[in-house]
């Protein structure tokens, strides 16, 4: 059990954290079961941003193979592979390696390329899926 579990009012933070840039947010988001994402405040934000959300089977990790993916994907090459000597330097790590991650190492479900090789190839393409501030 974490000592400090995330707030309803914590995960609508993150959310709007990330959409602030592109000024989108999403239509559905897949949740867990966790007290963060059950909450009134969430909830309510989350109906009047008509944002759906998704909710899984309590321990039923395959609802959503794509989260245990990237967790066993995190798991193998970041946490196994790594000494964290302070929070500072564990957050140091772990910004590294999602900026990899996101940006370089090869996907399976990208075809095997890279995020950014990806989108490279597939920007001119109709109907490609990219987010942008405009």
């Amino acid at each position: 059990m974490q000592d400090n579990p995330l707030k309803g009012s914590d995960v609508v933070q993150v959310i709007e954290n990330i959409t602030f840039e592109n000024n989108q947010i999403p239509h559905r988001i897949e949740v867990d079961n966790r007290s963060g994402f059950i909450s009134k405040v969430l909830d309510k934000w989350a109906y009047e941003n008509k944002l759906e959300l998704n909710f899984s089977g309590p321990v039923k990790p395959t609802d959503n193979p794509f989260i245990e993916s990237f967790n066993g994907s995190f798991r193998d090459q970041c946490l196994n592979v790594n000494w964290f000597f302070s929070i500072e330097d564990a957050q140091e790590k772990f910004d590294h390696w999602r900026k990899d991650y996101n940006e370089s190492i090869p996907h399976c479900s990208l075809e095997d390329m890279s995020p950014n090789v990806y989108i490279e190839n597939n920007k001119n393409h109709s109907g490609f899926p990219l987010l942008t501030g405009s």
